[in-house]
């Protein structure tokens, strides 16, 4: 359940002392992301990683990273927790929230629902004025955790809770997040089994993550995915984050290449692929290719150095080989 896809930008925001003074044009171009971007939500809080914005506001992650300090630690306008990748804006209640009534109380409170950091909930609902409405926010925040709260969020004004009585929502969420940690640590060891021993192997691996971003970026625009087509580009990505591949950009590649293979250049075609495989438990390239040795394929790959066909050579090696007509199982 979403509101109409708008935001309201108030023309009193050129006014406010703090983007007046204090703001410098990065910051004041990156708090207008902030409160305008696809991902906000009605309740001012949302989920967004630091990748993703960089990719929206053409800048790096370091960039990135530095603004978000700046507005966290300086500015004071926003939260945002790195575990469950949700940012809180300060003053969204101050700006947006005025009106009431069922259909936005219904909205409110199903994205209030989704909310994993009920901390977040208490932020903004510090600078909400219409009672009905701060209300419904309190309900959500009334027992929290505040386990590591001061860590992640500096000069909280928050008192701290018992965590006797800590919300079941909460619990579930970090059960959740552990287990995705610790797949995530897994994955790394497998890869670079000397990680815990060598610190300078986490930058190596944020270097290499900003890279395979753009490889496969690079390679959606130039075999005819859809140059413009920037939420397919942002869905596709989130598998280098969100699945359980050991080689997410490897397998991302021979997806598209599949698709291209069959003249289907479309993000579900893809991301049909994609979940056939780890439906599949086939998590490398190596198992994929082991897997479809062993079926009757329709479609092959096989070494070769021809070009291909839509503008871009396949990754080093492969050639499509189209050897049936008939209907491919992805669909």
């Amino acid at each position: 359940m979403k509101m109409a896809k708008y935001r309201m930008v108030r023309t009193d925001f050129w006014k406010n002392p703090i983007v007046l003074e204090e703001m410098i044009p990065e910051d004041k171009y990156f708090y207008l992301y902030l409160l305008t971007n696809p991902h906000t939500t009605q309740i001012g809080i949302y989920r967004i990683t630091k990748k993703q914005m960089a990719f929206d506001l053409g800048y790096s992650i370091e960039s990135v990273h530095s603004l978000m300090e700046r507005f966290i630690r300086h500015h004071k306008l926003i939260r945002y927790n790195p575990e469950t990748r949700e940012l809180a804006i300060k003053n969204w209640g101050k700006d947006n929230l005025h009106k009431g009534g069922k259909p936005v109380m219904d909205c409110i409170f199903f994205e209030l629902n989704e909310v994993e950091d009920a901390s977040l909930i208490r932020y903004v609902s510090e600078g909400i004025q219409k009672e009905e409405i701060r209300s419904l926010y309190e309900s959500f925040c009334s027992v929290v955790n505040y386990q590591d709260e001061v860590d992640t969020y500096p000069d909280t004004e928050c008192d701290e809770d018992d965590d006797t009585f800590m919300r079941r929502d909460t619990i579930r969420a970090q059960k959740e997040k552990q287990k995705e940690k610790e797949k995530q640590q897994q994955k790394e060891k497998a890869f670079n089994p000397n990680i815990e021993n060598n610190p300078d192997i986490a930058d190596q691996s944020q270097n290499q993550q900003t890279k395979d971003v753009k490889e496969i970026i690079e390679f959606w625009d130039n075999n005819g995915f859809g140059f413009s087509n920037v939420n397919g580009k942002q869905q596709l990505l989130a598998w280098l984050d969100d699945s359980s591949f050991l080689q997410p950009k490897d397998v991302i590649f021979k997806a598209m290449t599949i698709a291209c293979a069959n003249n289907k250049r479309r993000l579900n075609y893809v991301v049909g692929i994609l979940k056939n495989w780890e439906n599949e438990s086939l998590l490398t390239v190596e198992e994929i290719d082991s897997y479809q040795e062993n079926q009757t394929p329709i479609h092959k790959l096989k070494q070769t150095t021809e070009p291909f066909p839509a503008g871009r050579a396949i990754p080093s090696g492969f050639e499509l080989d189209l050897t049936a007509g008939e209907d491919d199982e992805y669909g």
